[in-house]
């Protein structure tokens, strides 16, 4: 963490900068998608199970985007060639509200810091925040749980992760059945690879309320040890990651999957202007930064803002974003000024 506040100090110079927008359709037809889902199949011309969920209302969905990019008028939000997505989508329908961190560990997050009821109370708080911050959109909440950590330890095979037994994944998704939570699974794979991790988690990520993340802080593709310095990704591996998902969206006849990618440099993703949208996946840029309201925004501005893929999220620090003046979190009523709006808010 500390690594990442430096990287934000970085940024502290640049936070002045006016932050340029724009908001224009994303440009496809309400009749081409609603022929494609009455066929069973997503653009790629792939047949799928028939949905038995609602049709999706494109014309909703193009207004709901619209509202989220906030009177951008520089051309980047709304994104225009996102893929609409399969009935059942979450986003941008409703907001996602999420608690992080692993119930091995008080201090990865406030998930596991607290006492399972004290921790759920307090999110349905943040819920109540948010719903009171913007009225006009449902919240969900979520526990983004760390499914996979990054250690210093390199263990038996030298890979430097720790894998969750089942059985916590398990409690999880018991407690987030609680409150009608969405679960979101976190990897971190230090010296291992996306492709190895990601289907030891599939016989959860097919159930419909089970979601993905992706910590590129935390894929040392250079083979130095995490927390040494920041890893990375690039568009090939969420790419992966995506059509992963989008198979098993296919195969078991579910809603979209949610993919969260973790951000608050420029290299942590690498080309993301090839970073692919398919109709079974909607993949949320996450600004992860930790510090003070103005290096947080410029975080945002510079690394978040410029480079749109899909939809855009914001991770909020319990303890570390108090660290230094003026002592506070950024509140809904702030976030809710950014361009775009983000539409999945994390609390660590």
């Amino acid at each position: 963490m500390r690594t990442k506040h430096i990287f934000l100090l970085l940024l502290c110079c640049l936070s002045t900068l006016t932050l340029l927008s724009n908001c224009t359709g994303n440009g496809k037809s309400a009749s081409k998608t609603s022929l494609t889902a009455a066929k069973g199949e997503n653009e790629d011309g792939d047949t799928t199970k028939k949905s038995t969920y609602p049709p999706l209302d494109t014309a909703l969905y193009d207004s709901l985007n619209v509202r989220l990019a906030n009177g951008d008028t520089n051309g980047y939000w709304p994104v225009k060639k996102a893929a609409y997505p399969l009935p059942g989508a979450v986003l941008p329908f409703k907001r996602v509200v999420a608690f992080y961190g692993n119930l091995f560990s008080k201090k990865m997050g406030i998930l596991g810091e607290l006492p399972a009821d004290q921790m759920l109370a307090k999110l349905k708080t943040e819920v109540k925040n948010w719903e009171k911050a913007d009225p006009k959109t449902p919240v969900v909440p979520a526990l983004h749980y760390i499914a996979v950590v990054a250690q210093g330890d390199g263990g038996k095979d030298g890979k430097y992760r720790y894998r969750m037994p089942f059985k916590q994944i398990d409690t999880v998704l018991y407690l987030a059945k609680k409150i009608d939570a969405l679960v979101f699974l976190d990897v971190q794979v230090a010296l291992s690879d996306i492709k190895i991790e990601l289907p030891l988690l599939e016989k959860y990520l097919a159930m419909p309320n089970v979601h993905f993340g992706m910590d590129p802080e935390f894929s040392m593709k250079d083979g130095s040890k995490p927390g040494k310095r920041i890893g990375t990704y690039d568009a090939a591996d969420i790419n992966y990651v995506s059509n992963y998902l989008a198979d098993l969206v296919k195969k078991n006849n579910l809603p979209p999957k949610i993919l969260v990618i973790h951000r608050f440099t420029r290299k942590m993703v690498t080309n993301t202007k090839d970073i692919k949208t398919r109709p079974e996946v909607q993949v949320v840029m996450d600004m992860d930064g930790w510090g003070e309201p103005s290096l947080k925004l410029g975080t945002y501005r510079h690394w978040i803002y410029p480079e749109p893929v899909q939809f855009t999220g914001f991770k909020l620090f319990y303890k570390n974003d108090i660290k230094k003046e003026p002592k506070r979190m950024l509140t809904p009523a702030e976030l809710m000024k950014y361009k775009p709006i983000p539409i999945y808010i994390q609390y660590q």
